[in-house]
This record gives C-alpha cells, structure tokens and sequence, in this order.
C-alpha cells in the first residue's frame, strides 16, 4: 500500500506549511501529493506550484470538479501539467452535487450523472489519445456542440499540443453504488470520500469486477497524538460540515455514504442541527467510532495496528490528511 499525501483546499487562504509538508512528504518516499477544490482556491493551480518545488513525487487532483471546467479544458489543464512535471500527473475528477453545480457553477445538475461521467471521461480520454478529433453526440457532452443557439460552424479538433502520455491516469471521486461499478469500468482508479477497513461489504458489490491495475485511494485524516478524542476533532468537524452542510436536506450524496456505512440516525441527526445553524451540536453529534474508523489518530501503537486493517484490504494507495511532518514520518515508518 502506497502513501499519498491529501492537502485539500485552502480556507481563507493559501497554507504556508503545505510546502514544506509536500518536500517532507518527498524525502519520505511519499508517492503521491493531491489537492482539492471546492467554491474558492481551483486544483490545478496549487499543483503546478508544487510541481515547480519538487522532482518525483506524483501530482493528483482530488478532486477536480467537473462542472468547473468542459471536459477538453480539463484535459488541456492535465496534459500541459503533465509535460510540465515530467509525467507525474494523475487527473481526479468529480461531478460534485447539485448544490455545488448549481449554485456556484451556475448550470444544471445532470439528469442523469451517470451519463454525464462517463461521457465527461469519454471526451477526456479523446483528447489524450489524439489519435483523430475529438467527436461525441453525446447528451451532456456534444462534440462538436450542436444543441440550441449553435451556429453550425462547430468543427472537430484535435489538441495542437501533443499530450506526454496517453495513458495519464483518471481517477473519480464516486461515492453511489452504481457510480463506483461505473467507475470500475472506465476510469483508471476510485478516490472514495469515506473508507472503513473493518466494513468491507460496504463496497463489495461495485468491486466486484476490479480490472487489473486499478487503483483504490481513500483519504484518510492522520494524527500521532496521544489523546484520541481530541485528535478526532478535526475529522468530526469535516463530517459535520460536510453531512450536515454539503447538501441540500433531501439530496446529500455524503449523509447517504454515511446511512450505507450504518449511521443513518446519526446522519439525519447531524443534517437536523447543522441546517437548523447548531453547527457545533451537529459535530459534536458525529460518532466518535464512525469518525475512528475512517481514519488513523493515536499513539504510534495504535495506529500502527490499525494501519494493518488498512492493508489487508483492497486499498492501493493511502491518501492521508496529515497535519504534521512528524506523522508523515511515523507513518512512513509503519508502512515500511
């Protein structure tokens, strides 16, 4: 099992220490750094900077956001990255939800998700090859467009850049069953938002048919911390705000993951308060065994014999959220 270290996006602003803990991460024979994005700093940006500050370690997005960007800007972004960084880039990618896409994006939520992926992925995937110009009648995705307002005058291309490698590696954030069987079949691995060693049923049925190669890479939060209860703080304050606030009440993909993985009284519970503004009833509400078992916080001991879990499993690469270098070290050290 590899390790990768998850930045995230920024707050407020750009994070000093990510720099240093990407070299660190580095040095430790880390294979992969990924960045994030959601409605303020984009993905690729941060990457490119760091890209520029280091020599091997491998480049994802986690996740870009589809709505953000035309399948064929997306893949102009990876293919320049890629030759930028001498082929380290990986392209994760996601649809996001309906609160996201329509309120920040300004477009509609696709009827159909599953089209609009693996359509989205089709056109990626064209562009890489460049082996003709790139051309879908798709529903989602026309290339060239032909839908209403269209002048005619559409022609299909091909990128005048040649890309380094045809084979870049896709990667999507899905989290429906249907949608992880999807991308099983499509997509070169599965970057799961949520992952619990000791529940694999959870997942079975859209695994069931793994092609050769395919990369499972969950993030998980990591802290070397004597206290696991404060240690599990943070983690309990990102699924607060992500169950309770990353949705809308009648349609939040991460309060369903949730009700799968069995908290489906927890989960409606931390919606109830975190859309009734008791934010910090609605973390303190998140159960400190779900927050747990999806990550890795304690001494050295503990967490050493929790990694194990990790590594009996399906799981390729583990994408920590770490705020440290020691952890970085520590769990260098552990995974061997």
């Amino acid at each position: 099992m590899r390790l990768g270290l998850a930045l995230g996006y920024w707050g407020r602003g750009p994070d000093p220490a990510h720099l240093r803990l990407v070299t660190e991460a580095e040095d430790l024979g880390y294979h992969s750094v990924w960045t994030a994005e959601a409605w303020g700093s984009d993905a690729f940006t941060p990457l490119t900077w760091i890209a520029a500050h280091t020599s091997r370690i491998r480049l994802g997005t986690a996740i870009a956001q589809m709505a953000a960007r035309t399948p064929t800007a997306t893949a102009m972004h990876a293919l320049t990255l890629d030759h930028l960084s001498g082929g380290r880039m990986m392209l994760g990618l996601g649809l996001s939800g309906p609160q996201v896409v329509e309120g920040w994006y300004g477009r509609p939520f696709p009827s159909s998700p599953l089209t609009a992926t693996r359509e989205y992925v089709d056109v990626v995937r064209q562009v890489l090859r460049r082996k003709a110009p790139v051309a879908l009648d798709g529903r989602f995705h026309s290339h060239p467009y032909r839908g209403d307002g269209a002048t005619g005058l559409g022609k299909a291309l091909k990128p005048i850049t040649h890309p380094l490698r045809a084979d870049l590696p896709v990667l999507l954030g899905a989290e429906g069953p249907k949608n992880i069987a999807q991308t099983t079949r499509i997509a070169d691995g599965w970057l799961p938002l949520y992952w619990s060693p000791t529940r694999p049923d959870v997942h079975r049925a859209s695994l069931a048919d793994l092609p050769d190669g395919f990369v499972i890479a969950p993030m998980a939060r990591a802290k070397v911390c004597d206290d696991v209860a404060e240690g599990l703080l943070p983690v309990k304050a990102m699924l607060g705000f992500y169950i309770g606030g990353m949705g809308h009440a009648a349609r939040n993909f991460h309060a369903d993951l949730m009700a799968r993985m069995g908290y489906a009284e927890e989960a409606r519970r931390i919606q109830e308060l975190f859309l009734a503004g008791r934010k910090e009833e609605a973390v303190l509400a998140v159960p400190d065994a779900f927050a747990d078992e999806i990550s890795l916080v304690g001494p050295p001991e503990r967490i050493a014999e929790r990694l194990e879990l990790w590594r009996a499993g399906p799981v390729t690469d583990l994408l920590v959220t770490a705020p440290d270098p020691h952890t970085l070290r520590v769990l260098a050290e552990l995974n061997g």
